[in-house]
């Protein structure tokens, strides 16, 4: 992903979490998702969630996959857990033969007020939603982080500002409480490594 891309890319490599579930039927199509653990550079790992087609199931190996694909959000309208989900809907499968990797590059528009905010250890972070353009007009919309000047520059931005973003996905367990009760939740977000406005 050296070269300037344009759309939605993920590529990753990690260790099979847990054994594919039904999750889906979409014209005629039967999905299965799976949970992929890959490793930070900290040792701190992110679990992904995978999506792939019924009949790419025979080429999963049990242990380590590599995965080439592109990142989606849908809506959980359900009302129990998160409300967006963000999953890797799997194009190519392959052996996870050697380190972990975690990469995804997109790009799109931002499609509300980008929000600047300090970490409690003093970091600048800037949260933007990203809208990806799919075909047939339909779009992923993208929690995206930036950090230090990065946060700075992009919370300058208009809403419509098109950007390139290359960066990894990453998974943050958190509390919610409603009515009093703590639920666990897990959000999904793209840490930036580079936002490049096109």
């Amino acid at each position: 992903m050296d070269e300037i891309f344009s759309g939605n890319r993920a590529e990753l490599r990690g260790s099979v979490a847990e054994a594919p579930r039904f999750s889906h039927e979409s014209r005629g199509i039967r999905f299965y998702t799976f949970p992929l653990e890959t490793l930070r550079l900290s040792g701190a790992a992110d679990t992904v969630n995978i999506l792939l087609r019924e009949s790419m199931l025979p080429r999963l190996p049990e242990d380590r996959v590599s995965v080439t694909g592109e990142l989606r959000s849908y809506n959980n309208k359900s009302g129990v857990g998160n409300r967006l989900i963000l999953t890797v809907l799997a194009r190519e499968l392959s052996s996870g033969d050697g380190p972990d990797e975690d990469r995804i590059a997109l790009t799109g528009a931002i499609c509300k007020e980008p929000v600047l905010r300090v970490t409690p250890m003093g970091r600048e972070i800037c949260d933007i939603i990203l809208a990806v353009n799919r075909r047939y007009r339909r779009s992923d919309y993208i929690p995206v982080i930036a950090w230090g000047l990065q946060a700075r520059e992009t919370a300058a931005l208009p809403v419509g500002t098109r950007l390139l973003i290359r960066g990894r996905l990453q998974s943050r367990a958190y509390t919610k409480v409603i009515d009093g009760t703590p639920w666990p939740r897990q959000a999904f977000e793209v840490s930036a490594a580079d936002v490049c406005p096109v």
